[in-house]
């Protein structure tokens, strides 16, 4: 069984309101969660994001893994670090091409 932390859709219709959700990674978007981490409101200016800490930490330090847009949303709110990304430089790029 694969956990993941994703976003759950609810709201009206071009009028979303994301739950951000502990669940199995087979299920469907809006199905049974486990845990309820936090919200996340894209259409107020600015974007409203609240994340119960204690709850995501514990799910991340149990290997739970987040979705890309969780990981930025958790990234901006302090609670892991950004991924490096590397920059892909002529050097870099033809030895990928090599391989």
């Amino acid at each position: 069984m694969s956990v993941k932390m994703r976003l759950t859709r609810l709201g009206d219709k071009k009028s979303p309101f994301y739950r951000i959700v502990v669940i199995d990674s087979r299920k469907a978007r809006d199905g049974e969660y486990f845990d309820l981490i936090g919200t996340y409101n894209p259409l107020t200016q600015p974007a409203v994001l609240n994340i119960d800490v204690d709850k995501a930490k514990k799910w991340l330090n149990n290997g739970v893994q987040p979705t890309d847009t969780v990981r930025a949303l958790l990234v901006q709110k302090g609670l892991i670090e950004a991924k490096k990304i590397r920059a892909k430089t002529d050097k870099t790029a033809a030895a990928d091409k090599a391989e």
